[in-house]
């Protein structure tokens, strides 16, 4: 399993099979608890959010109380039925069907001869082959309402977090979505685009895993501040 702080009172629990997730769902799960390691001290009955994924299925994200802080790790009770919990992470996601060479020249024709309000409009209900073209789009106002579309996958909104095109309200939305703010993915594709406002980028720094932060120092960071900033994280400051 691998365990990330996401927010100070939130968490991804990320099982890597479904062996795994078993395994967990007898020692604790199955019960309604969850114990995080490591995971630092939180005061008793103190609320906090855990999303847990498991690897190519699926996610659930669930509220739960602090009802015990052992060494280095936090005991949790969690709301909800665990059956449920367990089934939502062993669904298989829904797979769109892939256009062919033929479809996708024809498909990039009918966009390019689209104007920017009908790209907007489409966006938030575009097919996935559709959405394989918008999220290419030089407008950043598309790829903001690409965002609106309920089908997004997390591979998606890295590919948006990528772009060349990102806007800061694009970022901010993203970064307040919870199920997309939670991926690590998601988070250091933002904090490496050269087009992410270095005081968004220094809000996300603290989220990150210490080995993208030392990438970050050594001169992955698109910004001075922002390699200054993971420098002292690194130090200790």
């Amino acid at each position: 399993m691998k365990l990330s702080q996401t927010a100070p009172q939130a968490f991804m629990l990320e099982f890597e099979d479904e062996e795994e997730l078993r395994a967990e769902d007898r020692a604790c799960l199955s019960v309604g608890g969850l114990f995080l390691r490591p995971a630092g001290p939180l005061p008793p009955f103190a609320k906090v959010t855990v999303t847990l994924r498991l690897a190519g299925r699926g996610e659930a994200a669930v509220a739960a109380v602090v009802v015990g802080s052992p060494p280095g790790g936090l005991a949790l009770q969690y709301e909800g039925d665990p059956a449920s919990v367990v089934a939502a992470l062993l669904a298989e996601p829904a797979k769109e069907p892939e256009a062919s060479e033929q479809e996708t020249t024809t498909l990039w024709e009918r966009l390019r001869a689209m104007t920017p309000p009908q790209k907007m409009l489409l966006a938030p209900k575009a097919d996935r082959a559709t959405r394989s073209l918008l999220v290419q789009d030089s407008d950043p106002q598309v790829l903001f309402a690409l965002l609106k579309n309920p089908r997004l996958s997390i591979d998606e909104v890295v590919r948006v977090s990528k772009s060349g095109c990102l806007s800061f309200q694009t970022a901010e939305l993203i970064m307040r979505t919870s199920a997309w703010a939670s991926s690590v993915d998601v988070r250091v594709a933002l904090v490496r685009n050269p087009k992410l406002p270095v005081p968004l980028a220094l809000r996300i720094l603290p989220t990150l895993p210490d080995l993208e932060v030392r990438a970050l120092a050594k001169g992955a960071a698109t910004s001075m501040p922002l390699k200054q900033a993971a420098l002292k994280r690194l130090q200790g400051a």
